[in-house]
């Protein structure tokens, strides 16, 4: 009776409070954050998933760069201008919109030009149109139904044009990735063995037997090497050319994660017949991409006589794969990747940029520290300029000597190992140790809480690998349900992807930690110095949504658990620490006081009306202008940064 009675005496009081804070009305502008420093070059890149399209645009004899990209908020098409001329690697123009992204789009490349596809069409005169002209290509629905018959786990569907068979016609082949057996999520056994099933990527050719004007598709079926279907991990971005210059046409392959398979064509030019598929390798090594999900296009890039490959990846970056013109053991011989570089526009850090803003330096102004979905950590010096910084372009940080980069590999993702190449690093920097030096507290894609100790100084950081943070718990460690590993040693493992907050909530002079616990609750894990030694507490529930219920950001299991990201601050200058979080951009939660303990929050909704993620955004606090008022920074989708003053003011 009692808890009921102090229920409602703190519903009533929350209640209250929030009418008085019933003129909230959200800010209306996100402005995307631009490198500000001519003369800087970096790597090129559009938003998530990079859809290259190499060819000469502007019709001046180079080649230029068409990439397309189907994320929120940057889709598009955009056109990088190469003004260097016919050089291997020139440094490209600023990518221009030109029409809609789209994924699945995909060159093909004729004696008389080129001709561009997504799934059974084809546009029409892009330098004219753009891309918001496109005709349906002449198949009939049977034959369709032949291809995908009743598989609704399609990941993939190129389509491309090649004279397969060296007839004077050109045919389809069509690249599918197949992720029926995959399934999706939660699918280990207790020893992290993957039950279900692997990705498949399969080539499909339907011949022309019709004419050059009158077009006329069969059957389709399915493209074989010695005997068993072609079949790649997932995504299979088919390529048929003579790339070892034999005079017939070959296959190269790429996949869903990093790799390139090379299918010999054996038979001739008229009856192709490939040999069992082999990873394209260099000096002895596989040739792998720095991140999954890529997209191969063959070309002959650097107008030297053999087929080279352009590769875009999941972060927005594309890469030139050389083909030296070597054959070594019946295969060609590519050199490793290289990324095309571009003049500085839009600050950029990967994918679903997770940034934290900190003098990481010491010169007196904010740098950026940030996370992305490839499991790096990133630095991006702040050069000056106030609330218009000028940027350096992003490093990568180390610890313990080698760089830092978390990834899944086999069964650290939740969601299998096609997430292999993913870190989806999320931090906080904070002096955790209490030592004067700034360290890096930091979560990622597996749910284990880490921390990198800084043993440099204040302007010149020296991380150590990384430790565990731990928690005296009473009894036995929690962790998420669905995971197949236990912790050990105290360690804290909480859902994946989430941000690990640092702040002095208790303002006892020592750094706490708030953040989502194992079930999806906001947690406060206080610290406390015991014998001489700091410790962390066990996580206790002490926020609550304006129902009086424990605040729960995610109701969500396995795959679609964790997520959240988080950052504590007083945004409405009334002496209590507000929630921003992310959703379509950001939310905020209004702290609508303390009784017994309790803090309340209250979900006033979006601060802004912009788009910002399909997947999530991740807000950060900065001062640029260093006028004592906390502006908002968010890392997005498509790993850029969008900042907003903010329009409260101090009494």
């Amino acid at each position: 009776m009692r808890n009921a009675i102090k229920k409602l005496i703190l519903t009533l009081f929350v209640g209250i409070l929030l009418l008085s804070a019933s003129d909230y009305s959200p800010a209306q502008e996100m402005i995307p954050v631009r490198f500000n420093n001519p003369g800087l070059t970096v790597d090129l890149g559009v938003g998530l998933w990079a859809w290259p399209l190499p060819l000469d645009y502007d019709a001046d004899g180079d080649m230029d760069l068409l990439v397309s990209c189907n994320d929120k908020p940057y889709n598009g098409t955009y056109f990088f201008e190469n003004r260097q001329g016919n050089v291997a690697m020139p440094v490209f123009e600023p990518g221009v919109r030109i029409g809609e992204g789209f994924s699945n789009i995909q060159i093909s490349y004729m004696d008389d030009g080129y001709r561009i596809l997504r799934e059974n069409m084809e546009f029409v005169d892009i330098i004219k149109n753009g891309m918001g002209k496109t005709v349906e290509i002449d198949l009939s629905y049977g034959r369709m139904q032949q291809l995908y018959g009743y598989n609704t786990r399609y990941r993939a569907k190129q389509w491309k044009f090649a004279d397969i068979n060296s007839d004077g016609l050109q045919d389809i082949y069509v690249g599918l990735g197949d992720w029926s057996e995959y399934g999706w999520d939660n699918a280990y056994d207790d020893k992290g063995n993957w039950t279900n099933g692997p990705l498949h990527g399969r080539v499909y050719v339907m011949l022309n037997k019709g004419s050059v004007k009158k077009a006329k598709y069969g059957k389709p079926f399915a493209l074989k090497a010695e005997g068993g279907p072609v079949d790649v991990y997932g995504m299979p971005s088919p390529n048929f050319a003579d790339f070892d210059g034999d005079g017939d046409l070959d296959l190269i392959c790429g996949e869903f994660l990093d790799r390139f398979t090379w299918f010999e064509n054996r038979g001739s030019a008229t009856s192709p017949s490939f040999a069992q598929g082999r990873y394209l390798k260099y000096n002895d090594e596989t040739i792998k991409m720095d991140l999954e999900m890529i997209v191969t296009v063959s070309v002959d890039w650097d107008g030297d006589g053999d087929v080279d490959l352009i590769v875009g990846q999941e972060d927005g970056r594309v890469a030139f794969v050389e083909n030296t013109g070597r054959v070594s053991d019946s295969m060609p011989v590519f050199k490793p990747p290289v990324f095309f570089r571009q003049r500085a526009d839009l600050l950029k850090f990967g994918a679903l940029a997770t940034p934290y803003s900190f003098d990481w330096d010491n010169d007196g102004d904010e740098d950026l520290i940030c996370g992305n979905t490839a499991g790096y950590i990133g630095y991006i010096e702040n050069l000056g300029g106030g609330e218009s910084p000028v940027w350096a372009e992003p490093v990568y940080l180390s610890a313990g000597g080698k760089v830092i980069r978390i990834q899944a590999g086999e069964n650290g993702s939740i969601q299998g190992p096609a997430e292999a190449k993913w870190g989806y690093t999320v931090l906080t920097v904070a002096d955790w140790d209490i030592d004067g030096l700034q360290d890096i507290i930091i979560n990622s894609i597996i749910g284990e809480i880490k921390w990198f100790r800084n043993v440099g100084t204040r302007e010149k950081p020296v991380l150590e690998k990384a430790e565990n943070i731990s928690v005296e718990w009473d009894g036995e460690m929690p962790k998420p349900e669905w995971n197949w590993w236990n912790p050990r040693d105290k360690q804290l493992v909480t859902q994946w992807r989430t941000t690990p907050f640092v702040m002095d909530y208790n303002k006892d002079g020592l750094p706490d930690l708030v953040m989502m616990d194992h079930d999806g609750y906001l947690a406060y894990f206080e610290r406390a110095a015991i014998d001489g030694r700091l410790v962390l507490m066990p996580g206790k529930r002490i926020f609550e949504d304006e129902n009086g219920e424990y605040l729960r950001l995610n109701v969500g299991k396995a795959g679609k658990s964790g997520r959240r990201k988080i950052y504590l601050v007083d945004w409405d200058f009334d002496g209590n620490p507000d929630i921003v979080a992310n959703s379509r951009n950001v939310d905020f939660y209004r702290n609508a006081g303390t009784v017994d303990g309790r803090t309340s929050f209250k979900n006033m909704g979006e601060m802004s009306d912009r788009l910002l993620a399909g997947h999530s955004s991740c807000p950060a606090v900065v001062d640029w202008n260093r006028d004592g008022i906390p502006d908002l920074l968010v890392g997005a989708e498509d790993g850029h940064f969008y900042y907003m003053k903010n329009t409260n003011k101090p009494d």
